[in-house]
């Protein structure tokens, strides 16, 4: 079915809309030229993509960014939330708005998504940039005793995946639970759209959509070693942030991509994309451009 079009936002921003078995997913693209799907994370939305979008517009790319099924304005199913569902709704969503081949970037649960699709979808994914998350199935589990410094940026694993408890301690308190995560993952808050993401979140279903991917996680890691026994042959980056996983992400992609680099932007929390857009971007670019 071909996506339905809406006119582009004060930003330029098109929005659209591709039906995947009967489900939405929004769509957000800007520019033109070669095609960059970028996914993001929990609890963010396509709008965590907003300054790299300008960004690799202006250098001649057409950005693509995402609503994950379950989140944003894309519809929430009740199923289809392990990594591989996910990456091959992403996938024919790219074939539906004209894209056999394309380069994709995912932060935190983006990254896992990214990371299935590449490995799913070889021949489609010409490279990977994968931002401020492990994997799991590929990364040792946590210690369950982790230090606090740690823990903060842990403990949610195990409360996300609860059925139902979640819902019902946060529901009216989306704000609250969400203020929680922004200030403590962040190092440069002021810089983050909390707003948004709590608006999102809000909205009937956002918290189970969100919650999905956390308990869809036993099947993941079940995708994921299997996918572990292959690496990937296109160019990989890992990048992680200072004041959050650090070099994490290389460390998690170490063993699974032949073709690896990996860097850590100073001064930057969990949510690098807006927290620190313009180290983010010098990176990325040339990466998607061939020259790192």
């Amino acid at each position: 079915m071909k996506p339905s079009i809406e006119r582009p936002d004060h930003d330029n921003h098109t929005h659209s809309y591709v039906r995947i078995d009967g489900q939405r997913i929004h769509c957000v693209s800007a520019g033109s030229g070669q095609p960059v799907l970028l996914i993001p994370g929990w609890p963010q939305t396509w709008f965590a993509w907003r300054h790299v979008m300008q960004a690799l517009a202006e250098k001649g790319f057409m950005a693509i960014a995402v609503d994950p099924p379950g989140t944003g304005h894309s519809d929430r199913p009740l199923d289809g939330y392990d990594t591989g569902a996910a990456a091959a709704k992403l996938h024919r969503a790219m074939a539906e708005l004209g894209h056999e081949q394309y380069q994709v970037v995912g932060h935190d649960v983006g990254m896992w998504i990214a990371y299935a699709l590449a490995s799913d979808y070889p021949d489609a994914v010409r490279r990977l940039a994968l931002a401020e998350a492990v994997i799991p199935g590929l990364a040792p589990a946590p210690d369950i005793f982790a230090p606090p410094e740690q823990n903060i940026f842990l403990w949610h694993f195990m409360f996300n995946q609860l059925a139902d408890l979640p819902e019902t301690l946060i529901t009216g308190r989306e704000k609250a639970y969400l203020d929680f995560m922004f200030d403590r993952w962040s190092h440069r808050r002021d810089r983050v759209a909390v707003d948004v993401y709590v608006a999102a979140y809000a909205a009937p279903g956002g918290l189970r959509g969100g919650f999905a991917y956390y308990r869809a996680i036993p099947e993941t890691i079940r995708q994921n070693r299997e996918r572990a026994k292959r690496k990937l042959a296109m160019p990989v980056l890992a990048i992680g942030a200072e004041h959050a996983t650090n070099d994490a992400p290389l460390a998690t992609m170490r063993d699974n991509a032949t073709d690896l680099r990996g860097i850590v932007v100073p001064d930057c929390g969990h949510f690098i994309m807006e927290e620190a857009p313009e180290a983010f971007i010098a990176h990325l670019v040339p990466f998607l451009e061939g020259r790192a």
